[in-house]
């Protein structure tokens, strides 16, 4: 589900063949012509009061804009080939958080990511709440699921790709990493971190931090992390 206009707008420049219709409020249509031009022809724009908009859901949980996208179905080993010499690519292990996976996707796009990977145990990114936090990064990011974590390192090893894993035990500062063509960040989630069995495999990466602190949100984490890297491999 797509909602509001930034989001939308996002949808149709990057997958309006992969919007199936849209619904506003017929006080908004004439504002959107210019964000609804690049769908698809024959794609239905419905519009209707704000009242019957409200009906549809129960309640007024929205701002009059909604839109139906079909799910891509992406391969992990297609996204790691298609991507360029230089790249950056994050990959997600246990992240079951939807308010956080949105913030990472926000940072992702934001920061010039070229896909994400996703183990079988993160929640789904297209999930309305982590669209919404991520203000359509999901939409704009390339992702697709990797297995297990391990699958998921041997992947991206097995692409080319120097694989970090941010710990706060890492023994790598982050200002420290060296910059690398094709790189990859692994993040886990808040409290239990990445596995064991994958900080045991490749280098772990730590944020410098005030001492008796070394906790930070991973979705904060992760802009700290990426800005870095995008501005070290640029």
């Amino acid at each position: 589900m797509v909602e509001g206009r930034v989001v939308l707008e996002k949808a149709t420049r990057s997958m309006p063949e992969r919007l199936a219709s849209v619904l506003v409020a017929e006080h908004r249509v004439e504002a959107l012509a210019e964000v609804l031009a690049p769908l698809a022809p024959g794609t239905p724009v419905y519009a209707a009061t704000q009242a019957v908009m409200d009906r549809v859901v129960g309640f007024p949980i929205h701002r009059g804009i909604l839109a139906v996208g079909r799910r891509p179905t992406p391969i992990a080993e297609d996204l790691l080939a298609q991507a360029p010499d230089r790249a950056l690519v994050v990959g997600l292990v246990g992240i079951a958080n939807h308010d956080n996976m949105g913030g990472i996707f926000r940072n992702a796009a934001a920061f010039g990511v070229d896909a994400i990977l996703l183990d079988d145990t993160c929640c789904d990114p297209l999930y309305r709440k982590a669209i919404r936090v991520s203000v359509g990064g999901v939409l704009s990011v390339p992702f697709a699921r990797a297995g297990s974590a391990l699958e998921m390192v041997d992947l991206l090893q097995g692409a080319g790709f120097d694989v970090m894993a941010l710990s706060p035990r890492g023994e790598t500062p982050l200002d420290e990493f060296p910059s690398r063509r094709r790189t990859a960040a692994l993040f886990g989630a808040e409290g239990p971190g990445l596995p064991a069995e994958v900080l045991g495999r490749i280098r772990g990466v730590r944020i410098e931090m005030s001492g008796g602190f070394d906790s930070l949100n991973v979705a904060t984490t992760s802009g700290i992390v990426l800005h870095r890297l995008a501005r070290v491999g640029g």
